[in-house]
């Protein structure tokens, strides 16, 4: 077997290794991203970022959750693999257009060495037909939904993934690993549904607690940033400009007039990691 060689970047803890096709022999499987992304059996992960494909005129990424499901977007993962491109060479401008399953996201490098960027993530989807399925006929903003029993006051929108945001002044790690599990599972949303449980801090600032579809509980998150901060503007609680503090560290998210939501924040790369020739056997 040939020598699989991978690179690991974390955005505020929320940790992805890249597998580039374009040096790696590899067919990945659900049963190898999972065995990969395991913390205590193999390199241990958030997700799998997987690109450049070959032959596209523009550089594409595939993006993958620790249970091997396919995410369509992901805020700390485009900001890393953006970082990996600038670090081996794939890109030389300061700003680009990097594609992803959810569509074209638009990166701009603010240093250098391509630690720090800004990202255009779209717009917040706030229709029925951007939540993969559910049955709801109207928004749902600050709605209360039932999860394990109880009513919870729900905001559901997309950043490229589903998110119900839960404005609630008790965010802590133990709520959302406790309720992430009945939310990402409700018959409200077939497609499972990430979680934010989202405090107002003030007009420009929020703290938020995240469980992510496909992964669990994790440190941070840039779709789940946004998607907070879009729901926070929409009811009228924040300022269009918001620092989103999480376990893992802080972005900055930017609601333009346009609706275009802009999110700015750090990563940095962990190291290179070959895998052993009998790891998948």
């Amino acid at each position: 077997m040939s020598v699989i060689t991978m690179h690991k970047y974390h955005g505020l803890g929320n940790d992805y290794l890249v597998l580039d096709p374009g040096v790696n022999q590899v067919r990945l499987q659900e049963r190898k991203i999972q065995m990969l992304c395991r913390r205590n059996f193999g390199v241990g992960a958030d997700g799998i970022l997987y690109g450049p494909l070959p032959g596209k005129e523009k550089p594409e990424v595939w993006i993958y959750n620790s249970d091997g499901s396919e995410a369509l977007e992901s805020g700390n993962g485009v900001r890393i693999f953006a970082k990996y491109l600038k670090d081996f060479g794939y890109v030389k401008e300061q700003k680009f257009v990097l594609a992803t399953k959810a569509g074209d996201v638009e990166v701009e490098f603010l240093d250098d060495a391509g630690n720090c960027m800004r990202v255009n993530m779209g717009k917040a989807d706030f229709l029925n037909g951007s939540i993969e399925g559910g049955g709801f006929l109207h928004e749902i903003l600050n709605e209360p939904l039932m999860f394990h029993g109880s009513l919870y006051n729900s905001t559901c929108l997309s950043v490229g993934t589903p998110n119900c945001v839960i404005m609630t002044e008790d965010v802590s790690c133990q709520n959302a690993k406790e309720l992430g599990p009945y939310v990402e599972n409700s018959a409200y949303f077939p497609g499972r549904m990430n979680l934010q449980l989202c405090k107002v801090v003030n007009r420009e600032r929020l703290q938020i607690e995240i469980y992510e579809r496909g992964s669990g509980y994790t440190l941070a998150s840039g779709t789940g940033a946004c998607a907070a901060a879009a729901a926070a503007y929409r009811m009228g609680l924040t300022a269009a400009k918001v620092t989103v503090g999480m376990p893992g560290g802080e972005l900055v998210v930017e609601i333009m007039e346009d609706g275009m939501i802009y999110m700015t924040g750090s990563v940095k790369r962990v190291g290179t990691f070959s895998l052993a020739a009998d790891f998948f056997a």
